[in-house]
């Protein structure tokens, strides 16, 4: 296995494996460390069945497990379909509604540690891919705050809450409103403003745009400039990467050490088939797993 780095602030391009075949504990603990280091990570030409991506995704953590069944893979709910095309009048799986920077998961007790997707179909214009998907680097953003504000956020906390997005996406048509049970399934929850990621050691900025309401024990307006600052900050140019899509294409990257946006500038007839892992982070805060896994770098 070869991992090559973009030599821009994320993304590298792995060869030399074979993802339908069961990954090693020596290549998991290499795309570990790999993740730490680049956020996103390229296998380029591995168009991998449904069962072989879920065997993949499984060795970094628990996958999510879609309840409707009309969004995923036939009898494999780990799987989610992300399409815009229509067979019968009918919408093949879920649209992505990913265009906006977030990072998944956020607003669970147990948050997201990476996606796996899968590119099936990949809309093109003139010759160019269409669909990219956007990155901002959280650990290099952290690295650049100035000294008062890590020191007066060092043990802040702020909520996180699915239904703020959601809420914000139905008034555009583009998503039912949540059900009060589905409400209730989803309450807010606390996360530190500020975590180590725990494979690289850095810090890392754990809020973002879509999901976060509000840091707590600071006022609405207090914590509105904060977040506003925050965010601002970690959307800066310098900090952004894009990827650009092929047919073929296994992305792998880090919620932890990124946001990411799924860039929306293709037409309805213009075909993008992507398949999808969440994994969730159940793992990898472990110690043991990750002196096993990473040994002393952990």
């Amino acid at each position: 296995m070869h991992i090559k780095p973009t030599g821009e602030i994320l993304g590298a391009t792995v060869t030399g494996i074979d993802l339908r075949q069961p990954l090693s504990d020596e290549n998991l603990s290499a795309l570990l460390r790999a993740l730490g280091d680049h956020g996103v990570l390229r296998f380029p030409e591995q168009l991998i069945s449904a069962a072989e991506q879920k065997q993949f995704s499984a060795r970094f953590g628990e996958l999510h497990v879609l309840s409707s069944s009309q969004y995923f893979e036939p009898d494999m709910p780990e799987v989610t379909i992300l399409s815009n095309i229509r067979k019968d009048g009918k919408l093949i799986g879920k649209p992505d509604a990913g265009q906006f920077w977030h990072t998944d998961m956020s607003y669970n007790r147990v948050v997201g540690f990476v996606n796996v997707l899968v590119a099936h179909a990949v809309p093109r214009r003139n010759g160019t891919p269409l669909g990219n998907t956007e990155f901002t680097n959280t650990q290099a953003a952290y690295a650049d705050l100035p000294a008062d504000v890590k020191s007066r956020l060092a043990h802040a906390t702020a909520i996180h809450y699915l239904n703020k997005n959601w809420e914000q996406m139905s008034q555009k048509g583009s998503r039912p409103p949540l059900t009060p049970e589905q409400i209730r399934e989803r309450p807010p929850v606390s996360h530190p403003v500020f975590l180590k990621h725990p494979i690289s050691g850095r810090m890392i900025i754990y809020v973002n745009p879509s999901h976060v309401v509000n840091i707590e024990g600071m006022s609405e307006a207090e914590s509105h400039e904060m977040l506003s600052y925050l965010f601002d900050h970690v959307m800066q140019p310098k900090y952004r990467y894009v990827h650009r899509w092929a047919v073929g294409d296994v992305l792998l990257w880090d919620h932890l050490g990124t946001w990411h946006n799924a860039v929306a500038d293709y037409g309805p007839d213009e075909h993008r088939l992507m398949k999808r892992c969440q994994v969730m982070a159940d793992r990898i805060f472990d110690p043991q797993f990750l002196a096993a896994t990473l040994g002393a770098r952990a």
